[in-house]
């Protein structure tokens, strides 16, 4: 009976591939025994990344999906678009510090695709540049940099081609020329700064710079480099095997930066789980030859950000306070029980995120779809909001050791990034004079309508939904729509402008952003909501959100475009494999389709704290309803879908979108296309424009040809 079930399925397997002439892979069941329950998995063998077999399937898959997509017309179109969107800002701006007189800056020139470092002169209002990543090759990005005390040097990081893998360079500003330390390798995502004599630099290293290893992200060590040493010599600072009286765990990711007056070093044991463990040690036990660390908070503080100022120790907590509220202890003796209520919680916005300048702590309190900005006196403990426009207002200080300066950047669904200035002993909020560049946008306001509404799901609470549409749009289910969303890690999705998204706008595609759990945007309950055992909220709050977009006739089943990135990939995958009635369309991009496999991928231990892991019975059981690859059942009518994978990403393993890929291929009967979108030039994302704007033009494209958009329909011939 096994031997006729397993020839029928193959025989199913080929009449579904013959519709379309995949590269099929061949089918080679593993079959797993997770505490009793038994899961096929027969696609173990492309995990395999260094066997040329598999080499070859993912560059006959990228060829034969490229060999789909150019026969899809006004894909150029799309890309030209996008170009000019992203123009009419202007230039573009990303890191931004201040040193004395002197801001430093990366910088995108409106027609150029990366960006470059700068100085400019606030005296004279001179620009300079410092550094284009481009002398080091085509493919060099730069990621971060920091400033010496003396502006004299800069220390730059970079990184290969969209990849994560970074390595740290440093620029001697008087001779202009990048000195012999070569420092790495160095996860984009950490910090790094100068020791107060400039003599030196901490950092967080990786256990090794092999993209495809187990270890990639695993057993970081905080380090010391002394400028113009062998970084054979470098200190440990902090790791788990030179330290094991942190209990750090081989996922912990150990960072390390000085407090503003130099006083402590601080290290965080750090995590997809936003509770870390945080130790502190004087600044002078960088003289010893081991750091002796004392513990300040424990995860079970619920605490998921500290503020040092002098022997001041605010604290960012959600304890009892699922909202969260920042409290007031003393370092020396923390007292969380006793700790001074600084900020109290609110009862319908979240504190975000905490921040400081010189003097003043700036909280963001928010709901989702708008976040002010708030001030507090570090000494007075007086507070105040401050008049930022409007909108989604992020902001850093320029340079909290030196002064007060921060920048915030002021962002809503249909208004670009504008960039204000504001000094609290100044009072006045102004528009940045060099940190925005002249625009000349339509107005976008006078086009689209947003909506914001909130829709049941199945469980009966009511689900966050943002919708933008043109104006004047006829709602008779005949629009085609994109709905997205994230659901991960507490992480909000809040309003942003989006040159990408706001071609499909000029395409009269409907937007749609759910607010799903998992997410922060109602606080630690929201994310405690879709995580682990109720992770499942997080794609039915999706599939609500998608059915109230049809029932409400904004569009239907054969017009509707699903998308999840990353951790969304959870979202998408079993929405589809839920629903595959709901949606014409399905873009995961470099998902995470297959959670039972995490664990053992580089990033999965990271994971553990949100998804759970294959050691515990009950979380395995969990990760079997989170895996979407192992619900792909054959004979199933699978939307078309095309899923974007990064050939350099270090997060999200390219073998997992390449099995669900395989998967979907061999098993849909819906007779709609299913391909995998293979970027050789780019990880889990690339800030080169024209890398991103090629791929989502091609992927664009594909959807709006699958919802029958009059533009995009292939020639028959």
């Amino acid at each position: 009976m096994k031997t006729i079930f397993l020839t029928a399925g193959l025989f199913l397997s080929q009449i579904i591939s013959a519709q379309y002439n995949y590269p099929v892979p061949p089918e080679k069941a593993v079959v797993d025994d997770y505490f009793g329950t038994k899961i096929t998995d027969n696609y173990r063998w492309l995990e395999d990344l260094k066997n040329p077999e598999v080499e070859k399937w993912f560059k006959s898959q990228s060829d034969f999906s490229h060999s789909i997509i150019n026969k899809i017309p006004h894909r150029e179109d799309l890309y030209k678009r996008m170009k000019e969107v992203q123009e009419m800002n202007g230039d573009s701006f990303d890191a931004i510090f201040q040193r004395q007189n002197t801001y430093f800056y990366t910088k995108t020139k409106k027609n150029e695709n990366l960006s470059k470092l700068y100085s400019r002169d606030l005296s004279s209002g001179k620009e300079t540049l410092i550094f284009d990543p481009e002398t080091l090759g085509k493919d060099t990005q730069i990621t971060n940099f920091a400033v010496d005390s003396k502006a004299k040097k800069i220390a730059i990081l970079f990184s290969k081609s969209g990849g994560e893998i970074c390595h740290l360079r440093i620029l001697d500003l008087t001779t202009h020329q990048l000195l012999k330390d070569e420092i790495g390798p160095i996860w984009s995502e950490f910090g790094f700064e100068f020791t107060q004599d400039d003599k030196g630099i901490l950092y967080t290293k990786m256990s090794t710079s092999d993209p495809n290893s187990n270890m990639l992200l695993k057993d970081m060590k905080a380090m010391l480099h002394i400028i113009g040493t062998d970084t054979k010599t470098d200190k440990i600072l902090a790791s788990r095997e030179e330290y094991p009286e942190l209990n750090a765990l081989t996922e912990q990711f150990t960072s390390v930066y000085f407090t503003d007056d130099y006083k402590y070093i601080v290290l965080r044991l750090s995590s997809v789980k936003s509770e870390s463990p945080i130790f502190v040690a004087p600044y002078s036990e960088l003289k010893n030859k081991k750091v002796k660390w004392r513990q300040i908070v424990k995860p079970s503080d619920d605490i998921t950000d500290v503020f040092i100022s002098g022997d001041k120790l605010f604290l960012l907590t959600h304890k009892d306070t699922p909202n969260y509220k920042i409290t007031l202890t003393n370092l020396s003796k923390p007292d969380f029980s006793n700790a001074k209520v600084v900020v109290p919680e609110s009862k319908d916005k979240v504190i975000i995120s905490i921040h400081n300048s010189k003097n003043y702590l700036y909280y963001s309190l928010g709901d989702g779809i708008v976040r002010d900005k708030y001030q507090v006196n570090i000494n007075t403990l007086e507070g105040k909001k401050v008049d930022f426009p409007t909108g989604v207002n992020s902001s850093l200080s320029l340079n909290q050791r030196e002064n007060d300066n921060i920048y915030c950047n002021n962002v809503n669904w249909l208004t670009p990034l504008t960039t204000y200035e504001y000094n609290p002993e100044k009072g006045d909020v102004i528009k940045s004079k060099y940190l925005n560049s002249e625009t000349n946008y339509p107005d976008y306001n006078a086009l689209y309508t947003v909506k914001e509404v909130e829709v049941k799901s199945h469980d009966g609470v009511m689900v966050p939904l943002s919708i933008i549409y043109p104006k004047n749009m006829k709602m008779d289910g005949n629009n085609p729509a994109y709905i997205t969303g994230y659901g991960g890690y507490g992480f909000s999705y809040e309003p942003r402008f989006s040159a990408r998204l706001s071609v499909l706008l000029e395409q009269g595609v409907i937007l749609a952003v759910a607010h799903v759990r998992g997410g922060g945007e109602k606080g630690e309950k929201w994310h405690e909501a879709g995580k682990k055992a109720t992770k499942p909220n997080t794609w039915k709050d999706f599939i609500a959100c998608s059915e109230y977009l049809v029932n409400q006739k904004y569009t239907s089943p054969s017009k509707l475009i699903g998308n999840g990135v990353s951790a969304g990939g959870i979202l998408i995958g079993r929405a589809i494999t839920e629903r595959p009635d709901l949606y014409a369309v399905a873009i995961p991009e470099v998902g995470l389709t297959n959670a039972l496999r995490t664990e053992i991928t580089a990033n999965g231990p990271n994971q553990i704290p949100e998804i759970g892991t294959l050691k515990n019975e009950e979380d395995t059981k969990h990760l079997i309803e989170m895996d979407a690859q192992s619900k792909v059942k054959k004979g199933v009518k699978y939307p078309a879908v095309i899923i974007r994978v990064g050939m350099n990403d270090s997060r999200v393993a390219p073998w997992m979108p390449g099995k669900f890929a395989a998967a979907l291929q061999n098993s849909s009967a819906s007779g709609k296309p299913v391909l995998l979108y293979a970027n050789y030039d780019n990880g889990h994302f690339t800030s080169d424009y024209d890398v991103i704007f090629k791929e989502y033009a091609d992927i664009f494209a594909f959807a709006l040809w699958q919802v029958e958009h009059p533009n995009f329909q292939p020639s028959k011939n």
